[in-house]
């Protein structure tokens, strides 16, 4: 047996745990299960994409890209649509530009293509690289007050405030009360070291869900609707591309920009959690992310099999910093979470019946395990302080680990340039800048 994990998933007896590994992957799994739901409420304001194929879809593109991720990768992260690119693909191309679905898929089609082209030829790899290491650092940190952001807003605890844009919702009822009751108790459970706190946590809160009502219905919080279902098939929008508009000014734009979010987000993603889980050396090369290559091509590969499926962007999932909380740390734990997607597809009702309540705690607490890179950051040195607090400040207020990460690179370059410190800033540094301006002039 150890050889054959050792061989599949990078899983070392010596130094990892079965145990620990598929309770981190059954934990990512949960934080981000909410994609199963979420997705194809998105879709449905498309006619001809029913919720049913779109939910079908969604769990086998997490299923394909997590796969890929588990036994080529190697690494502990889950992939599976994006929240953001969803929206962007309904929202915007389609019922912004007047674009159809089909036009949409083609164009996410043709961006994970390019990016198979941009791994296989190790530009992604250059351009994680290229980025100083005081950035790194702050992303580690900006996404984890990102994902506890997320959390918050997911159980209520922090809701929509039309004169200060957010504020604190009635943390004595409902959501909000079902998710501080689960956070002091994940808490616990994390402090006393105690095996899959942040799981049982999960699994905890969503019982207690049963006993607390939604103030707005009336009902309880954890709704468990059945336990079996059959998944509807997929070919309504399996390979429904259109190849008319693939030369159009229009269809550069919005392949650009899926590639855009897409790249940067991956990228955060792998520079956070790699940083909060302390897998990469504090002071070494900037080529200090080991398989990088291997993980933006299960990316690449999520997405194309996604497009092919009928659903938007398939992206490695900031929620996968719960299961590498949990100890997560070879793909054993990716090959656990892509294992949950398959059952959701015939055990739906179950896995959907957690609420957002109850893996809000998950999400809050492993914010918290993301923080400490912030003490890395030299704060006594304002050309590096200045870029690393817009970085970290950017995601959550910007709602985007990507826009955390390119405001982060305009002002590291822009620090340094007014104080005159122009060789610590290399020329990718340079080209990377100029390029985010105009990404944000004309996009």
């Amino acid at each position: 047996m150890k050889p054959a994990f050792e061989k599949l998933f990078g899983f070392d007896s010596k130094v990892n745990s079965v145990r620990t590994e598929i309770l981190a992957g059954i934990t990512t799994f949960l934080t981000m299960a909410y994609i199963l739901a979420v997705n194809p409420g998105i879709f449905s304001a498309l006619p001809g994409m029913p919720a049913g194929s779109v939910f079908t879809a969604t769990a086998l593109a997490a299923i394909i890209g997590t796969l890929v991720m588990a036994l080529y990768a190697k690494k502990p992260f889950a992939l599976a649509p994006g929240m953001g690119l969803n929206a962007f693909f309904v929202y915007t191309v389609c019922l912004g530009m007047g674009y159809t679905w089909q036009f949409a898929l083609t164009a996410v089609l043709l961006e994970g293509i390019l990016f198979i082209i941009l791994t296989v030829t190790k530009v992604r790899s250059w351009l994680l690289n290229a980025i100083p290491g005081t950035l790194k650092k702050a992303i580690g940190a900006g996404i984890g007050l990102f994902i506890a952001f997320i959390g918050m807003q997911n159980a209520g605890i922090i809701v929509n405030n039309d004169a200060t844009l957010v504020g604190i919702g009635k943390i004595t009822e409902g959501t909000a009360l079902l998710g501080m009751i689960g956070l002091f108790i994940t808490a616990g459970l994390v402090m006393a070291k105690v095996r899959g706190g942040i799981l049982w946590g999960i699994l905890i809160t969503s019982v207690i869900g049963l006993f607390i009502k939604d103030p707005a219905t009336g009902e309880a919080i954890t709704k468990l609707g059945g336990f079996i279902s059959v998944p509807d098939g997929v070919e309504p929008i399996f390979c429904k591309f259109e190849w008319n508009h693939v030369l159009s000014l229009d269809m550069l734009v919005v392949v650009f920009t899926f590639l855009f979010i897409d790249m940067f987000d991956t990228m955060g993603t792998i520079i956070g959690v790699h940083q909060g889980a302390g897998l990469i050396p504090d002071d070494g090369p900037r080529d200090n992310v080991p398989g990088m290559e291997q993980m933006f091509l299960a990316d690449s590969i999520g997405t194309v099999a996604g497009a092919c499926l009928g659903t938007s962007t398939t992206t490695t999932y900031v929620e996968s910093a719960s299961g590498v909380g949990e100890g997560g740390r070879t793909g054993l734990t990716a090959f656990s979470t892509a294992v949950c997607f398959a059952l959701a597809l015939f055990f739906s009702p179950i896995f959907l019946a957690i609420p957002g309540a109850a893996t809000a705690p998950a999400l809050i607490i492993v914010g918290v395990m993301m923080m400490p890179s912030i003490k890395r950051i030299h704060w006594d040195d304002y050309c590096k302080a200045i870029p690393a607090f817009l970085t970290i400040i950017m995601m959550p207020l910007a709602y985007s680990i990507s826009d955390g990460i390119l405001i982060g690179v305009i002002s590291y370059v822009l620090c340094h340039a007014v104080a005159g410190r122009f060789k610590d800033i290399s020329i990718t540094m340079w080209i990377l800048a100029a390029l985010f301006i105009c990404k944000y002039i004309f996009i």
